[in-house]
């Protein structure tokens, strides 16, 4: 089966299952972060295991569910969780959710993820939001054939992570005295976590986080002429920038000791949004 004809199949299973209800942003909960979507209003779950195309999760943490519902007055259709490339799955799979959120009729994205601090001036549960990626995993979700019906072959990059969004976003973060840091996310494939060496390339590079997701996604919704607000939850300095040794239940227990503000700071994105609309 074509990509497109999966994307269009997922799409319409999705759409039968909504009654009606018309999401008007993307949202993608990373390690951690997932409970973002449990205060959805009227919440409406798909388990990915229902949708035609989608792949479960089999990262702790990850529910592996869509939950569509309203925040704030603004119509959200979540993933909590995500697939990954380091899981086995080709990045036209593990993207194929953001397309189909364009087909939808969903113009706009805010992703999330946990993260290792590169940036120095960093502080284990420090928010980050991005500026700009680094894809380093060694491949790209947009090879093989170009899906016309959503966007140019070549597609620029130059403002993926949309500037005055996230101009905005920081305007309402520092008027609620949010340390909201600003930064380069680089993608490694994993899964294993970074060598220090491997750390000191990225710093030298002009990475800010490291992580193992994002990348393909906001490539994918790139290519599709989507908005993007990019957020990383900063749960571990990276290899060789601290003591102890590198774990996800760490990663968990730190994306939930900061979760209240996490949730303020998506609140307020929902907020930007809504204002542009």
């Amino acid at each position: 089966m074509s990509l497109l004809k999966r994307i269009e199949e997922s799409a319409s299973y999705i759409q039968s299952k909504l009654g009606g209800l018309k999401p008007q942003v993307g949202l993608i909960l990373g390690s951690g972060l997932g409970a973002y979507a449990d205060d959805l209003e009227n919440p409406v779950c798909i388990p990915y295991s229902e949708i035609p195309g989608f792949h479960a999760s089999t990262v702790v943490g990850h529910k592996g569910q869509l939950v569509a519902g309203t925040r704030d007055g603004v119509t959200v259709l979540a993933m909590q969780g995500r697939s990954h490339f380091y899981e086995g799955y080709q990045q036209a799979d593990i993207t194929l959710p953001v397309r189909v959120m364009k087909q939808l009729g969903i113009d706009t994205l805010i992703i999330t993820n946990a993260a290792g601090g590169v940036n120095e001036a960093f502080k284990e549960g420090a928010l980050m939001v991005i500026t700009d990626h680094i894809n380093f995993s060694g491949t790209n979700p947009l090879i093989g054939p170009n899906l016309e019906e959503f966007g140019p072959r070549f597609p620029p990059m130059t403002k993926v992570y949309d500037p005055t969004l996230r101009r905005k976003l920081l305007v309402m973060t520092q008027a609620e005295s949010i340390t909201l840091n600003e930064g380069v996310y680089m993608m490694f494939a994993g899964p294993n976590y970074e060598t220090p060496a491997e750390i000191r390339f990225a710093r030298t590079i002009g990475a800010d986080a490291v992580g193992m997701s994002t990348v393909p996604e906001v490539t994918v919704a790139a290519h599709a002429g989507m908005r993007v607000i990019g957020i990383s939850c900063i749960t571990n300095m990276a290899a060789g920038m601290q003591e102890v040794h590198l774990s996800h239940s760490e990663v968990e227990e730190v994306a939930t000791r900061v979760r209240s503000t996490f949730i303020r700071v998506l609140d307020l994105a929902l907020q930007v949004i809504k204002a542009e609309e």
